[in-house]
């Protein structure tokens, strides 16, 4: 007989089979225990090895930047446990299980590796959990086994988490429509889903809220023109001097600078440089923005900027295409998906805002707010960070008038825009104004955008930026 478990019955010791037995209790019980039963009873509690799995986009490893949970603690399914970070974005590890933590298998700072066990967690095996699911001796699961789930000779992309959600409320995956990256199955599309079949009221999505303009006298009064020029403070750092070399690892978003600008030295780059008179947008916005303000808003002129680059991809979609690595297909972009590079703690990133050629300014200065506020805090996701599909990178916020942006793989242009200069200027009589000028420089792919595309679209923005009325006749 194969001993599977030992637990206490009745205050006599009972074995459990692996296999199917019949005992007489009343035989057991004058049956000599102490000749029979000498093995002490131990906890019917299993330990799993809950694994880290497939997080996606080619990613094979990560490092652990904070754990929320320590060994003794409970946790129930869906309960954060980490949050690790990749090469490309900051990923947030939930429970599939409850339990309690009974081992943490990497520190803060450490490499953890997909499919290496994360924790080791022990759940009550009377609650029906198989002992085969990510028990000690399962190998780690495929990415194609637990991000997907055949139906009807499709595969249809959702987390083990959402599975479990769907089948506690017996909703069928094949009749839900997923809102994420490529159609996949989203926690809340499962909450949609059962809210209009049970009629149930659930929390609007997180959108901006408008709020109507107060009167006059308690509207937030706009900020002085005239501002002290702005001079650069440098940051206070303890300097220490080791007087010996360090070497480091490259990580985190540094080592996906690495790989993109590899491949970025591939593509054949020519720039394109231009100066544009901003004097009226600036205008329009100090006239904006104390509105934006009240709505919960800060307004800069960078929603003005990728707006104005969504309506001129209209005009010329193959800047916001991409190519193919045999370079004999062209796949013009359906979305607008305008990327804003960022310098953050964490290095160079670049969000990006989907959908642009359907939003308003408002609502792309929203997102803005949010890519910025989880960019400092660094915790953008992966959906924030993949997908884009035409980039701006404004530099002039740190410093300098021109650069020589590169453009990031699969795009096929970049925009770099330099600070905002009030500099002298001619106007059609002859006689000199102030002017509030910004420069800005693009570099496009050579191999299928030729220079004479790149100036007309340049000329399309620069028009809309000059004259920001115009633009009323081509926003939906």
């Amino acid at each position: 007989v194969c001993i599977h478990r030992v637990r206490s019955y009745s205050g006599i010791r009972f074995i459990k089979s692996k296999y199917v037995c019949v005992f007489d209790k009343s035989a057991l019980k004058f049956s000599h225990q102490q000749r029979l039963f000498r093995t002490s009873a131990v906890s019917c509690g299993q330990i799993v090895q809950f694994k880290l799995s497939d997080i996606g986009e080619g990613i094979t490893e990560v490092t652990v930047k904070e754990w929320y949970i320590k060994e003794g603690d409970s946790v129930s399914q869906f309960d954060s446990i980490c949050e690790v970070q990749s090469d490309k974005a900051s990923v947030t590890i939930t429970s599939r299980y409850d339990g309690i933590i009974r081992k943490l298998h990497y520190n803060l700072d450490e490499i953890a590796y997909v499919g290496k066990p994360l924790v080791d967690i022990e759940i009550d095996a009377s609650k029906g959990v198989s002992p085969e699911e990510d028990v000690v001796e399962t190998p780690p699961m495929s990415h194609e086994e637990h991000t997907h789930q055949e139906i009807k000779g499709h595969k249809t992309l959702a987390t083990p988490a959402v599975r479990r959600l769907a089948m506690e409320n017996n909703i069928k995956l094949s009749e839900v429509v997923g809102t994420g990256k490529d159609n996949r199955i989203l926690k809340e599309d499962i909450l949609n889903y059962l809210a209009k079949q049970t009629g149930a009221i659930l929390p609007p999505s997180p959108k901006a809220e408008i709020i109507p303009p107060l009167p006059k006298s308690e509207t937030v009064p706009a900020a002085p023109k005239d501002r002290a020029r702005k001079i650069p403070v440098p940051v206070s750092r303890p300097i220490v001097f080791s007087g010996k070399d360090k070497t480091e690892p490259i990580t985190g978003f540094h080592k996906a600078m690495v790989k993109t600008m590899s491949a970025a030295l591939k593509i054949p780059h020519f720039g394109y440089c231009d100066e544009i008179d901003l004097t009226q947008l600036v205008q329009l916005r100090e006239e904006l923005k104390p509105l934006a303000q009240i709505r919960g808003v800060k307004l800069s002129f960078m929603p003005f900027f990728i707006k104005a680059a969504s309506l001129g991809l209209l005009q010329y979609p193959i800047l916001n295409a991409s190519l193919d690595e045999s370079c004999q297909n062209v796949t013009y972009k359906a979305s607008h998906n305008i990327g804003v590079a960022m310098d953050t703690e964490q290095g160079l990133i670049v969000p990006n805002v989907k959908n642009v050629q359907v939003c308003s300014v408002f609502e792309i200065a929203s997102e803005l707010n949010r890519l910025q506020s989880l960019g400092s805090a660094g915790q953008l996701g992966t959906n924030d960070l993949s997908g884009g599909t035409f980039t701006l990178s404004n530099i002039g916020t740190i410093g300098g008038t021109y650069a020589k942006p590169v453009i990031l793989p699969p795009e096929v242009a970049i925009g770099a825009l330099g600070k905002i200069q009030v500099l002298p200027r001619f106007n059609g009589k002859g006689e000199v104004f102030k002017a509030q000028i910004m420069n800005v420089s693009w570099s496009a792919d050579h191999r299928i955008i030729d220079g004479a595309t790149m100036a007309r679209f340049s000329n399309l923005w620069k028009s809309y930026l000059e004259n920001p009325a115009s633009m009323l006749l081509d926003l939906k």
